[in-house]
């Protein structure tokens, strides 16, 4: 395959409907779309994609129920102490991306195991976003950026995107290329708002927990046959 994109973003939506449908608690959608995550990135490493970020948790998803939130935070330390073999094995690269405020210890710890136990891999960038919103990200790049006008590090007439995208929880990363979303809903959600600017989008009444590589496929062909003028003709 040709083109692939390098970058791909996703927004795993529906864990909870595809639970409901079943039958079954919430927390059980959330349990098997855990699983689905290891797959996909498996697949995308298959690829050729090089990035993939996960929009694992938002700065807004501390509304749900607190059963619910407790268990997403339980989630990390699940799916690391059973996939991290499987991560080592495929050569994952695991980072976070969100802000540490607010998550607890047990969290922080098991995704602190993952990114410091696969930091000499060289193979796919798995980003998590976890306690993660696009307003968030902005205003605290925006609040970095202040401190160092009034500090005489920069002019404010200075500041220029690069300076902005240098503040960011993904300034080491690109820019996603193509941005997948399940479960038929067709918006942001506060996702990436910077960073999306000239993604290409894709959605799908597929539920994540039962996304799989074929879906993944599709998207990526979708995504060869546009053509990314970037404003231009």
């Amino acid at each position: 395959m040709s083109n692939i994109p390098a970058h791909v973003a996703i927004i795993m939506d529906g864990n909870g409907r595809w639970a409901k449908e079943r039958g079954m608690p919430r927390v059980a959608g959330h349990r098997e779309g855990m699983k689905t995550i290891n797959r996909i990135v498996e697949k995308a490493h298959l690829m050729g994609i090089k990035y993939i970020t996960l929009y694992a948790f938002s700065t807004e998803n501390w509304k749900r129920p607190k059963s619910e939130v407790e268990f997403l935070m339980r989630m990390p330390e699940k799916f690391i102490t059973k996939e991290l073999p499987s991560l080592m094995e495929n050569n994952v690269k695991v980072q976070m991306m969100g802000s540490t405020d607010l998550l607890p210890a047990h969290t922080l710890k098991a995704v602190k195991k993952a990114i410091d136990d696969t930091a000499g891999n060289t193979g796919i960038v798995m980003n998590i976003a976890m306690n993660y919103g696009g307003r968030d990200e902005l205003v605290r790049a925006v609040k970095a950026l202040g401190e160092e006008v009034e500090s005489g590090s920069i002019k404010a007439e200075d500041i220029s995107e690069k300076d902005i995208k240098a503040k960011l929880f993904s300034s080491n990363l690109p820019d996603p290329d193509l941005l997948i979303r399940t479960s038929g809903e067709i918006r942001l959600s506060n996702f990436m708002l910077w960073q999306l600017a000239y993604s290409e989008f894709w959605f799908t009444d597929v539920l994540w927990p039962d996304f799989n590589g074929e879906h993944l496929e599709e998207a990526v062909k979708v995504f060869q046959e546009r053509k990314r003028r970037y404003g231009g003709v």
